[in-house]
């Protein structure tokens, strides 16, 4: 027995097309996902590759399986809700298998200035764990910190650097001064 297959999940038999149906229904149910993640879910199923191709093709037909939408979605879903750049956007589209030209058409949905205010949005929200922004250290130590965030998250050191100033600058502004 294949120690990867889940439960309720069909033995690759005498009707592997059938398996592949099962497979891909199932992995769709689960989140959307690229022809390419299919086709790699359905090669470690044992499923011989002129049966992945067709099944692949049939669901590309009837409109189960679009890389197009999927990329659309993923662009829209993953810069709203974890205010990634399109730098790792574009990482995360290549590493499922979208094709580049359907990679950069998904990725002219996120403008500068969206990637702007998500940077922003990003450091104004860690700002409360400042505590003396007045401070040369701790702001520097704030400042490597925030920009560190910012490029895990995919946005430039130039961007993350100028964000990272405004923010301290206005958090600095906003102070009260005790003279």
């Amino acid at each position: 027995m294949n120690a990867k297959r889940s439960a309720g999940e069909p033995a690759v038999d005498a009707n592997p097309a059938s398996t592949a149906r099962a497979i891909v229904l199932r992995q769709l149910t689960n989140s959307p996902k690229s022809r390419h993640q299919l086709a790699q879910k359905l090669a470690e199923r044992d499923i011989p590759r002129d049966v992945i191709q067709t099944v692949l093709d049939r669901f590309e037909e009837i409109n189960l399986i679009d890389d197009t939408e999927f990329a659309q979605l993923w662009v829209r879903s993953r810069a709203r809700n974890k205010s990634l750049a399109r730098g790792s956007l574009k990482r995360e589209l290549e590493e499922k298998g979208i094709a580049p030209e359907l990679v950069e058409d998904a990725l002219s949905q996120v403008s500068d200035a969206d990637e702007d205010a998500g940077a922003r949005a990003l450091v104004q929200r860690k700002l409360g764990a400042a505590k003396n922004l007045a401070d040369r250290a701790e702001r520097d130590k704030f400042t490597r910190r925030w920009v560190a965030m910012l490029a895990r998250k995919g946005y430039s050191p130039s961007l993350a650097f100028v964000v990272v100033g405004q923010v301290i600058d206005e958090a600095l502004a906003d102070e009260p001064s005790f003279e």
